[in-house]
């Protein structure tokens, strides 16, 4: 005898303020961004180039925050039983695998502006990056009263102020180029820029492929998992024990559980107390449990662990 029973998906929700907030944090940065791109164009600045390509960085994070609201309000459907979930890891492998390749662009221009310095104009560093400052600390305050209520809104905090410093340490570099006519100060920081990026886009796209493999979810025992389930008195072996992640902080499992065959009686019971346990020891919202009597492994045939 074999049961299954599911509990409704995790979500990451946030509420219509704090979205309202996100959409207008990210509309302040996707500015700026586009102000600074044509600011390094106008001014020759390589560090503005590269503090566009961090501020794209950030904004996506903010994105990413603001497609979570998004995506929790999209039903899942026959075709997609996730919804758009997946969505938002897909974006992620895409945009690190762009910062990268950006990444990868400020380095060759900057080694080849070590051996022959551009020209590049102080005071239009100082202007444009200036601009985006001031931009960042008004996405600051518009986040901030959301970010002690929201997890998602916190995060997106972090993102925007990570920025701000970037657009500092560009302002600090146009005023010394201003004052002192030293262009390399342009280039050594935008390969300050450039290597405070590249470890964040490797973790991004590590992780992104870690769900696209649908590997265990980071932090998450497996072997704890099938210890706590046999500590119910009820069960008797955990096998085909699987665990995965849909998109950012949804984990997912199935398992078959063997258990004594007069609990089996009441097998609705004995699911809803396994349940309770996944998710007030592991944070498993969502898992498919398959009640079977002992010695029914002997007829399913392929096993995993």
């Amino acid at each position: 005898m074999g049961a299954g029973h599911g509990h409704g998906h995790g979500t990451m929700t946030a509420g219509a303020a704090n979205s309202r907030r996100l959409a207008l944090a990210l509309g302040l940065m996707l500015t700026v961004a586009v102000i600074q791109v044509g600011g390094a164009l106008v001014s020759g600045s390589l560090a503005l180039l590269a503090d566009a390509g961090h501020t794209a960085t950030d904004s996506f994070g903010v994105a990413l925050a603001l497609a979570a609201v998004w995506i929790a309000t999209r039903p899942a459907t026959t075709k997609r039983t996730f919804g758009f979930q997946r969505a938002e890891i897909l974006a992620a492998a895409v945009n690190a695998l762009a910062l990268f390749a950006l990444c990868g662009f400020i380095v060759i221009e900057a080694v080849d502006r070590l051996r022959s310095p551009a020209e590049v104009s102080g005071p239009g560093v100082v202007l444009v990056a200036g601009v985006g400052l001031v931009a960042n600390i008004v996405a600051l305050l518009v986040l901030r009263s959301g970010a002690e209520e929201s997890l998602n809104v916190r995060g997106a905090y972090v993102e925007v102020m990570s920025d701000a410093l970037a657009s500092v340490g560009v302002i600090v570099g146009g005023v010394v180029l201003w004052l002192t006519g030293w262009s390399r100060i342009d280039t050594l920081i935008s390969l300050a820029i450039a290597a405070i990026i590249v470890p964040r886009a490797w973790s991004l796209l590590k992780e992104a492929v870690h769900i696209l493999l649908e590997a265990t979810p980071r932090g998450m025992d497996l072997g704890e998992v099938r210890e706590h389930l046999l500590g119910h008195p009820a069960v008797v072996d955990v096998h085909d024990l699987h665990a995965w992640t849909i998109t950012s902080g949804v984990p997912v499992m199935s398992a078959h559980v063997v258990v004594d065959e007069e609990r089996l009686r009441d097998s609705g019971r004995m699911l809803d107390e396994l349940h309770t346990c996944l998710t007030g020891h592991f944070d498993v919202e969502h898992s498919t449990l398959q009640l079977e009597p002992p010695g029914h492994a002997d007829h399913e045939g392929a096993r995993h662990a």
